[in-house]
């Protein structure tokens, strides 16, 4: 029987220094694997470094890279240097996103331009240097919103931004079976972390809090787990989009 762990294998994580993205970093790097910590502002640069401390705390090779994943030369640039620095890529896991909580009426081209580019166009091309570069038994795995199952006002583009990455991981799921590659996406609901506060009021997010188990936001420690047991013991899930949000929406 195969053994699916991460000990020894190679992990590239896409804003993968803090909240979400730095959990499953370390989380990795517990398990014995080498990590590329991707993030894209230079004000990110303090919690890229304390990843990747910790990364090599925990006895991995490690390294951060930065680059804008909106440009597909800087997606492939990151392929490229992450697997210059630590191997062939294992797994990939694209944490990037960006929200926007506004009515339609009042979202502009270059608001949408921007959340498209960010949840969507970062989305295909990671997928698509993934099909290129992860080694064979791979796995790809990016991080969706569980808002894609919600009937719900003022997240037009953010929901919309991250749907086509349901699809475009149903592909290439198909395209990159061949080689033993499983593709999946998670759909967290809104997580307890700065990416949601800053565009929610306090009432809403108690009106959040209210549709989950138990009254709460998803937690990052809720969602990593089951990041690491798709790089692993779950490789046989593949296609498939993972709503893991207490019950906040279903389908």
């Amino acid at each position: 029987m195969t053994d699916h762990t991460l000990k020894g294998k190679n992990v590239l994580i896409a804003a993968g220094a803090k909240n979400l993205g730095g959990l499953i970093s370390r989380q990795a790097a517990a398990r014995g694997a080498n990590v590329a910590i991707h993030y894209n502002s230079e004000s990110t640069r303090p919690q890229a470094e304390e990843t990747l401390a910790a990364v090599e705390a925990a006895g991995g090779k490690g390294v951060i890279l930065s680059g804008d994943l909106t440009s597909p030369a800087n997606v492939e640039k990151l392929f490229a240097d992450a697997e210059a620095a630590i191997g062939r890529i294992d797994v990939a896991v694209n944490t990037v996103g960006k929200v926007l909580r506004k009515p339609i009426v009042e979202t502009t081209e270059d608001e949408y331009d921007s959340m498209f580019d960010i949840n969507s166009k970062a989305a295909y091309f990671f997928i698509k240097e993934a099909g290129k570069h992860v080694a064979g038994g791979g796995k790809v795995i990016t991080i969706v919103t569980s808002l894609l199952a919600a009937f719900t006002d003022g997240y037009s583009t953010y929901a919309g931004g991250k749907s086509p990455v349901e699809h475009f991981t149903r592909a290439a799921a198909k395209e990159f079976s061949s080689r033993g590659i499983s593709v999946t996406a998670v759909a967290p609901g809104p997580m307890d972390t700065p990416f949601f506060y800053g565009q929610e009021t306090p009432e809403r997010v108690e009106f959040h809090k209210s549709q989950g188990m138990g009254g709460q936001l998803t937690k990052i420690e809720d969602i990593a787990p089951i990041v690491t047991f798709l790089a692993t013991d779950g490789w046989w899930i593949t296609g498939q989009t993972i709503f893991a949000n207490g019950g906040y929406t279903t389908r």
